[in-house]
């Protein structure tokens, strides 16, 4: 305590010792800093400069990737700026259940800055819009969305040296007339809030007295476009809702509800299994939902859609009341012009190397939906691996030279343990035999070739799913702690053009099973080892691991509590 009073009265007494001291305190927390300087400016400066070099990370995006990317992320060696339009994470694979009141939107989401709470220093959030990246000057462009009644400038930028981009897609409406226009989306949780009041808008317009009964035919009809996981569990929660809460409150109208899922391929969930896929076009029929395989939509408008059957091409106009657009993502309006200044404006996606960093910029990462990973073929580089391996230089290679290299060439090319699982292969130098399948002592760079022209075929891009982004952003905050220790003793697979080893194994994959609610308590899935599992156990399995997988205690109480508020109380009809 008395050594706090002298340091006021120094303070007082030296004006400009109290702004080093203001500084100090931003930068590094202070008392401790000004203690050890002995109250000398030029010391004191000296420390600033030290802090100053702690390089900066601006991570653009608060979604799976993004997040998961803040929590592992040991920030005591980096300064950290957090961008995203949104001061909240949210459960996106529960805003089909959010859109009908089966989960309340509050429960799905947490508070950015509850977060990125980190004990060994501090992530600074900006509420704001990326509008453009910089990549020569390292720089990002930004804008709040706040109020503009309040005062400060909207515009801002920031400095960086390592960009991660984490902004996920937008809605993907292929150009289709009138979508933009007419159509609800499912992507964000004001999307699903949107939908729960138009459902129930649907509903209120249908029993007001005077309407023909084809008017209320076409104001309950609910159309989703769109058979992939999201579209398919919303048909459920829809169909669910309708049927076990809002015919008992609206019984004058019951008859004329209708729900209509339009795909374009032959088959719904056609990336599960066919025996799901198969199991819950039974169950939509069994529960009345009309399923449109092989329909395309031309065009939307305000009343109706126009569809063309694929087999016949036929168009048909299908009236509705309300349409849920869930077809696909696309990219982002900034991230397209960044690519574009990277040399990637011919892609449809960014692409990242298997380490996410943006080809074109080594100090920018992309992760999540927003960017794809663009992975190394085998026959690019099979005369280097060739060379690399043959290390006698005779032009042949040996089976044991082959098995010096092996485990690097797996490493770096995830598609050769693929081709070898699905030919059941025990061995990569079963590779090597000749047509026959007799063992060879040796192969030419012919032969080599030839052993793994086919190995590409195994190549195939991450889908666009929450478990996948969130396995990205803890991989490279790994990457970013390890940094330093990586560089000197690398842990990588070997650089098979030049010499040394790449510092980071590549990123790999593991998936952990994917869901489909199917609805009347029932769900599909897909388990690690090729397993399916259809029917009531496995809408509790689904329970069990949605509520375990949920960001904090706060919301995973809060997503169980409204389970068991609707099973009890039935799901609010209310509009608010």
């Amino acid at each position: 305590m008395r050594g706090f009073t002298n340091l006021s009265r120094a303070l007082r007494s030296h004006s400009s010792y109290s702004k080093l001291l203001l500084l100090s305190s931003v930068s590094t927390g202070g008392l401790l800093v000004y203690a050890e300087s002995n109250i000398e400016g030029r010391k004191q400066v000296e420390n600033n400069q030290s802090v100053s070099e702690k390089k900066r990370i601006v991570v653009l995006g608060t979604g799976w990737a993004g997040t998961s990317f803040l929590k592992d992320l040991d920030i005591s060696s980096y300064d950290v700026q957090v961008v995203s339009p949104r001061n909240y994470f949210a459960f996106t694979p529960l805003l089909p259940s959010v859109t009908c009141g089966t989960v309340e939107a509050r429960s799905i989401v947490e508070p950015v800055r509850n977060i990125i709470k980190k004990r060994s220093g501090e992530i600074q959030f900006c509420e704001a819009e990326c509008l453009k990246i910089d990549p020569e000057n390292n720089k990002v462009f930004c804008r709040s969305g706040i109020n503009d009644n309040l005062v400060g400038h909207n515009d801002f930028s920031l400095q960086y040296d390592y960009l991660v981009v984490a902004v996920g897609a937008q809605v993907n409406t292929f150009n289709t007339p009138g979508v933009m226009e007419h159509c609800h989306f499912l992507k964000e949780v004001e999307d699903a809030q949107r939908i729960r009041r138009t459902v129930i808008d649907c509903f209120e317009k249908a029993v007001i007295p005077g309407q023909s009964e084809e008017e209320r035919r076409t104001n309950l009809h609910f159309v989703i476009v769109g058979g992939g996981p999201t579209g398919v569990e919303f048909a459920a929660e829809l169909h669910d809702f309708v049927h076990e809460d809002l015919v008992k409150i609206y019984p004058s109208v019951k008859d004329f509800v209708k729900i209509t899922l339009v795909q374009s391929g032959d088959h719904i969930l056609n990336t599960f299994d066919e025996r799901i896929s198969s199991f819950a076009e039974q169950k939509f029929q069994r529960d009345g939902i009309e399923v449109l395989t092989g329909c395309r939509v031309i065009s939307v408008s305000d009343h109706s859609i126009n569809t063309k059957v694929k087999s016949t091409g036929e168009h048909v106009e299908v009236p509705y009341g309300m349409v849920v657009w869930s077809t696909g993502v696309g990219t982002r309006p900034f991230v397209k012009d960044f690519m574009e200044q990277i040399g990637q404006g011919k892609r449809r996606v960014l692409a990242a190397d298997e380490w996410f960093r943006v080809k074109g910029c080594s100090n920018v990462y992309a992760l999540g939906d927003c960017a794809t990973v663009d992975q190394r073929q085998v026959m690019e580089d099979i005369s280097v691996i060739f060379k690399a391996a043959d290390k006698d230089d005779s032009g042949t290679l040996t089976i044991e030279e082959f098995r010096d290299v092996l485990e690097d060439i797996i490493i770096r090319y995830p598609q050769v343990d693929l081709y070898l699982k699905s030919k059941h292969l025990l061995e990569a130098t079963d590779l090597l035999r000749d047509s026959e399948g007799n063992e060879r002592e040796e192969v030419d760079i012919e032969g080599f070739k030839l052993a793994l022209s086919h190995v590409d075929s195994q190549m195939k891009s991450l889908p666009a799913t929450a478990q996948v982004a969130a396995q990205q952003g803890t991989y490279l905050a790994r990457c970013f702690n390890r940094w330093e220790q990586c560089k000197s003793n690398p842990e990588g697979p070997r650089r098979f053009k030049s010499s040394g080893r790449h510092e980071f194994l590549p990123f790999r994959y593991r998936h952990l099973g994917q869901f489909a609610p199917l609805g009347g308590e029932q769900a599909a899935a897909e388990l690690p080892g090729d397993w399916v599992s259809m029917g009531r156990s496995t809408q509790w399995l689904w329970y069990s691991i949605y509520a375990s997988k949920q960001v904090s205690w706060r919301t995973r109480y809060l997503v169980v509590g409204d389970w068991v508020r609707r099973s009890i109380f039935g799901r609010d009809s209310s509009r608010i």
